[in-house]
């Protein structure tokens, strides 16, 4: 099968990397926006939120937008606070860049911090014997029921499905598939970047495979080809088992494989973009 991904416009505005400088501070990062230290009623552990809103959001007042909802949220638009400090996803830049050619439409992100040692847990959907974890149920009800309507009382957000998704890398790409399945209704677009389809005896495969019918999911799956020795198989069969449910290339999901790729903030940074094109392509 082809490993060329599918981009929703070919007009698309060059893309910002880690080589070049950040944009000017002055206009992303007066519109980024942190909310710190969200309590739970359903864990201990408090999440941090930071918010990226389009150019457009102050000077249209009068209009919505669609959400997408990003694990890890500190390595997507600081260099301070990224995993590698300076090595971060560019993804305000490059949301920026995509709205002004017209490639996709004006969205709002929202990072969620995660919480260091409970990364793990809240990232993985089954209990592992020798790395625990196994709490992605619980991760799913504090996005579905306290941060998302968090977010949808504080911004100006689309209702539906259709205008909500959600992503992630490694474990974030993993929890990103696990609970769209999870949630059909509440997250259609999904963004599942190099995902640890490993965990547990590649238990995610068994869970897309006990799907009775496939939920209306748009989903952009990838990995790089220097990831791990199984990364890439692994990512393959997922593909063949969405495409065994009923997922089409090209129309519901698009893959990618990553040439020279690693398990890396950087290299997701470069794939932000073909992956925003494909998830949130400008309307007609």
């Amino acid at each position: 099968m082809s490993t060329e991904p599918v981009i929703a416009n070919d007009q698309a505005a060059p893309l910002p990397s880690n080589d070049q400088p950040p944009i000017a501070a002055s206009d992303l990062a007066a519109r980024l926006r942190k909310h710190e230290q969200l309590s739970s009623r359903l864990v201990e552990e408090k999440h941090d939120l930071l918010v990226y809103v389009p150019a457009m959001y102050k000077a249209v007042p009068e209009r919505r937008f669609s959400v997408l909802y990003m694990q890890d949220g500190q390595n997507l638009f600081d260099p301070e606070t990224s995993f590698i400090k300076g090595n971060y996803w560019r993804m305000g830049e490059t949301a920026d860049a995509l709205t002004e050619s017209g490639a996709i439409e004006p969205l709002i992100i929202v990072g969620i911090y995660n919480t260091g040692d409970s990364r793990i847990d809240e990232y993985t959907p089954v209990e592992d014997r020798r790395l625990g974890g196994g709490q992605a149920d619980v991760y799913g009800r504090i996005l579905v029921e306290e941060l998302k309507p968090f977010v949808d009382e504080q911004y100006r957000t689309l209702p539906g499905a259709e205008n909500c998704g959600m992503g992630g890398s490694s474990l974030g790409g993993l929890v990103t598939l696990y609970l769209g399945l999870r949630y059909p209704s509440v997250f259609a677009r999904l963004a599942v970047m190099s995902p640890s389809v490993w965990w547990r005896n590649r238990a995610i495969l068994k869970t897309v495979a006990a799907l009775a019918e496939r939920p209306e999911l748009r989903i952009w799956l990838d990995m790089g080809t220097k990831e791990s020795t199984q990364a890439v198989p692994d990512a393959r069969t997922l593909r063949d088992w969405l495409i065994k449910k009923g997922w089409q290339l090209g129309e519901n999901l698009a893959y990618f494989e990553a040439e020279d790729a690693e398990h890396t903030e950087s290299a997701w940074a470069q794939r932000v973009g073909p992956m925003l094109t494909f998830l949130f392509p400008r309307k007609e």
